[in-house]
This record gives structure tokens, C-alpha cells and sequence, in this order.
């Protein structure tokens, strides 16, 4: 995926509604009683209140840290041409690059019909050392992790999500460097050894998922050179790569009812150092598994003006599993209506038109229901949309059908103000 940026205790708006402390993600804080001696005449509910802000504003400083320090970057990895992957070695971590994420999405349907999507996501930032003031300790936070998890109860219409923030530190959150393995708490994705299975496990409350997904195709790289750019500067870009359909078995927990599932899931795995082009707001982000057993991803990365970023690219799968590299200039992406965000009030395009004239398909990319919108202020602190969508249209003159999930950043606000 393009860019999801950039974690451990739960925080969801349900939980919030029920009165629970909104601030209770800070609790990994460690803090020295000395720190709020309390003035002479000062009560004990006074002082909660300085406490919970101090606490607030470390947790801000966490996330915000690595943003204001945006020379750092030089100090970390930066993807270059010629990289040379290796598996399972590069399924784990890459702590020298800033910036990595692990990421699934996938559509499901339940032995009654029911249907679902679902997303779950795990983020590392890494900290430039100039602002890691507590080496060698066990409290150093050398890596952020953040994670989000949605599923969208597409026959009800309901969606429902959650997030997470930790550091690495005393094995709350992490990654491991040679395999597959990346937490936060009890969410967690992992391929055991000697499998090529990934095996998501996510919880909050009564809403939860255990999934088990096989890859049916090889994984794809996307790029040409094994660099996916993101801008016309050097170190614009990303170590990106895909597995495009996996057989997906496993079950859906929300509320008080458990549903066995079957469907097709969708992994990214992209790490990468450098910040966006600064003349882009946001972008839009497609994964596509159509009927004849193709698939497709597109970014289109959108500049102040609305037009498309020229390093704006895409890959196309074919049958056989080979990746097929598109630019800019392949494919035309359209949006046709608009969905307004109730919420968060941002004006996101809903369906489009996608036409590839090289590979003969002309598609309409619809969403399954309006209401994907997460708004993690509790942790990447982005408002984005990112859901399950249906694709109709036509391939080499037939009538094709698909599913897929969309991604669209920088409609509530400009996306590159996070970075």
C-alpha cells in the first residue's frame, strides 16, 4: 500500500460511549511519583487532572517526535534500486528503515450468507536516536508500533473498528527480523515455521477475528526495480510487495454471535524511510481480485491541485501470478459520485471508473457500504476511509466481476502534515 503511516492498550469510540477512561491508552507511561508532588493546599483530584494531561502529552510526543524531526530521516535506510529480497527474511522487520508496515484486508462470508470485511494492521516507526534520551534502558523507545483493526458487517451495514499504540520495549509490541511475526499485546500476525500460512488473531471487546490465510499465488513486487516510488526525489519511495489472494477460513466475533468464514484475504507488506512529495495531500489505493483470476493494485497519488502525482503507479497480475508494472499513464481513474463522512464531515469519492486500455478492462469500483471511515486519534492519529468495494465492468470484451478494498487518505485532511 501507498503510505499507511504511522503502538499497547485498546481504545475504540464504543468503549468510549460506555464512560471508559479515554486516556487509559497511556498507561504504558512510566512515571516517577516525584514528578507530581503536589503544591501545598493542592487536592488529590486536582493533581489526577495534571497527571492525566502530563500523561496526554507524552503520548502526543511519542507520535509527534519522529515528525518534527524530519532531518532525521537521514540516519535511516532509504530504498534503492537493485534491493535483493529474501524470504523469509523480508516478511520481519527492517529496523533500519524508518517507517514499515504489515497489512491485511480481505472479504468473507459467513455458511448463512452473511457477509464481512475486515482490516488489520500493524505499523513500526522507528525513532532517530538523538531522541532516544534513556539508553540502555528496558523503557528506551527505539520503536513505535501502531495497530488498527476494522470489520465491516456489510450485511447489517455497521462498522466497527479499533486501534492500538505501544513501544517495543519489554516485549509489549514487536517484530521479529526474520519471519513473520508482528504484535501488539494479543493482535498479532505470524506465519509459523516451516508454513506458508498466516495465522491474524485481533480482539476488543466482544468484536474479534482468528484467521487463518493461504497464499494461492506467489507474492508480487511492485515497481520496476524493486522500488515503489512515492516522489521524484532520491529515497522517494518504498520496498513494497504483495500477496494478492489467499484463501482465507476462519471466524467473525461481534457481539454475541461467532460466524465460521470463508473468503479471500489481501497482504502488503511495504518499509520504506522517506516522507511524500511536499506538493501531495493524500491518495487513493485499490487492491482488486477479479473473477478470472487476476488482480490488481493502483495508487494514485493526488497533488494540492487534485491532479495525479506523475510517479503515480500500479501492478497487474496475471493468472500465472507474474506481475505486470503500470505507470501513470496506463490508466485512467475517475471518481463518478461523492460520500460525506457524518463524522468527520470530509467529502471522500466513492465509486469510479478504471479503465487499462493495455489489458482491455474497463471497470466500476463500488463500495459495499459508505460508512468505512476510521478516525485514529488514538494512534496514527489519521481520519481515513478504507473498506470493502465490488468491481463490474469487462474484460477482453466479457462481463467480469470482483471484490476488493479501497483506501482513500487526505480528504479530512492533508495526509502529509503526519508524516
Amino acid at each position: 500500500m501507498v503510505g499507511k503511516i504511522v503502538n499497547g492498550v485498546t481504545g475504540c469510540r464504543h468503549r468510549e460511549r460506555q464512560g471508559e477512561n479515554p486516556h487509559h491508552y497511556c498507561r504504558f507511561v512510566r512515571c516517577s511519583p516525584t514528578c507530581y508532588k503536589p503544591k501545598r493546599g493542592q487536592t488529590n483530584q486536582t493533581m489526577n487532572s495534571i497527571q492525566r494531561r502530563l500523561f496526554i502529552l507524552f503520548c502526543v510526543l511519542l507520535i509527534v517526535a519522529p515528525v518534527l524531526a524530519a532531518d532525521s530521516s537521514s540516519q535511516f535506510t532509504v530504498a534503492r534500486e537493485g534491493y535483493r529480497y529474501e524470504f523469509p527474511r523480508d516478511h520481519g522487520s527492517h529496523d533500519t528503515f524508518r517507517t514499515e508496515w504489515w497489512y491485511y484486508t480481505g472479504n468473507l462470508v459467513a455458511n448463512d450468507g452473511r457477509a464481512f470485511g475486515y482490516q488489520l494492521t500493524f505499523f513500526r516507526r522507528g525513532m532517530p536516536t538523538e531522541q532516544v534520551k534513556t539508553l540502555p534502558s528496558k523503557w528506551s523507545v527505539t520503536q513505535l508500533y501502531l495497530a488498527h483493526f476494522a470489520v465491516s458487517d456489510l450485511s447489517k451495514k455497521q462498522f466497527h473498528y479499533a486501534e492500538k499504540l505501544s513501544r517495543a520495549g519489554l516485549g509489549k509490541a514487536g517484530a521479529e527480523p526474520n519471519r513473520l511475526h508482528a504484535w501488539i499485546d494479543q493482535w498479532q500476525a505470524e506465519s509459523p515455521l516451516q508454513s506458508d500460512h498466516h495465522i491474524l488473531h485481533a480482539a476488543d471487546g466482544d468484536l474479534a477475528i482468528e484467521l487463518d490465510l493461504s497464499p494461492e499465488k506467489p507474492l508480487v513486487v511492485h515497481g520496476a526495480s524493486s522500488i515503489s516510488r512515492k516522489g521524484t526525489e532520491p529515497g522517494q519511495a518504498s520496498h513494497y510487495y504483495s500477496f494478492t489472494r489467499m484463501a482465507t477460513v476462519g471466524t467473525v466475533t461481534i457481539g454475541k454471535e461467532s460466524f465460521d468464514v470463508t473468503g479471500t484475504s489481501w497482504m502488503d507488506h511495504e518499509f520504506g524511510s522517506a516522507d511524500l512529495g511536499k506538493d501531495l495531500v493524500g491518495w487513493d489505493w485499490f487492491s482488486l481480485q477479479l473473477a478470472d483470476q487476476t488482480e490488481l493494485m493502483l495508487y494514485r497519488l493526488r497533488r494540492t491541485d487534485g491532479s495525479a502525482d506523475p510517479v503515480s503507479s500500479g501492478t497487474f497480475i496475471d493468472r500465472e501470478g507474474k506481475g505486470h508494472h503500470l505507470s501513470v499513464g496506463d490508466f485512467v481513474l475517475e471518481p463518478l459520485s461523492e460520500w460525506t463522512s457524518p463524522t468527520s464531515k470530509a467529502r471522500y469519492p466513492q465509486r469510479w471508473r478504471l479503465a487499462i486500455p493495455s489489458k482491455q478492462l474497463a471497470l466500476e469500483l463500488i463500495p459495499r457500504m459508505a460508512e468505512q471511515e476510521l478516525s485514529t486519534t488514538r494512534s496514527t492519529q489519521v481520519t481515513y476511509w478504507e473498506g470493502a468495494i465490488e468491481v463490474n465492468g469487462v474484460a477482453h470484451g466479457t462481463t467480469i466481476k470482483g471484490q476488493g478494498y479501497m483506501e482513500l487518505t487526505g480528504y479530512a485532511e492533508r495526509f502529509t502534515k503526519k508524516l
